[in-house]
């Protein structure tokens, strides 16, 4: 599983290589704006191709899910932990109910393996190296021994991505080896067909 995830600052021309993305293979777009509002979040979404809707999970503003036929809603460690601690766990199944996938930020492996709540995958971060953050230090987390779908995030190139599946990783999400390049089309195909064979 590829998920490719939003540069938290906008790029030129972002909205049209998405598109070519999705074009590309890409089945899974994670949009990550902390600083857009509701208004820009939907403006966001009507710029891409209706057809690609599907594919995308939103991490704020969850309520656009029922008014585009997106894939899934996703959160983030902090409101995750916020919603478990005030028992609001049927906010979770809501979503799932409605054929919606759910997902979530990790730090540790301990904490996905602790979790109560079934998300469809969780995310684990920083496996290696931010490319995209400063001073994100890679952990080289093993996830082996853990019966769930983890996505590995953190300095993921073409070049590593066969370690990751040695430490165990069910897909890799993907921000800096995109978006940070020259090309990011052609970013997302060397790592599309690392990915498949590796």
């Amino acid at each position: 599983m590829l998920i490719v995830i939003a540069p938290e600052v906008t790029i030129s021309e972002e909205i049209n290589r998405l598109n070519q993305l999705f074009e590309a293979g890409l089945a899974c777009y994670h949009l990550r704006k902390p600083k857009m509002n509701l208004d820009e979040h939907i403006a966001y979404l009507n710029g891409i191709h209706p057809k690609f809707h599907n594919r995308i999970v939103v991490h704020l503003f969850h309520e656009l899910a029922s008014e585009f036929p997106l894939k899934g809603v996703h959160f983030q460690e902090e409101k995750r932990k916020v919603l478990l601690k005030t028992k609001q766990t049927d906010y979770f199944k809501a979503f799932q109910a409605n054929d919606l996938t759910i997902s979530s930020s990790f730090h540790s492996p301990e904490d996905i393996s602790n979790s109560t709540i079934d998300f469809d995958y969780q995310f684990l971060s920083p496996v290696f190296t931010s490319i995209s953050k400063t001073g994100y230090i890679g952990r080289g987390f093993d996830v082996n021994s853990i019966n769930k779908i983890v996505i590995g995030l953190g300095g993921v190139r073409a070049e590593n991505i066969a370690k990751m599946k040695v430490l165990g990783y069910d897909g890799v999400g993907l921000l800096g080896g995109v978006w940070n390049t020259d090309n990011p089309v052609e970013s997302f195909k060397k790592i599309k067909d690392s990915f498949e064979q590796s």
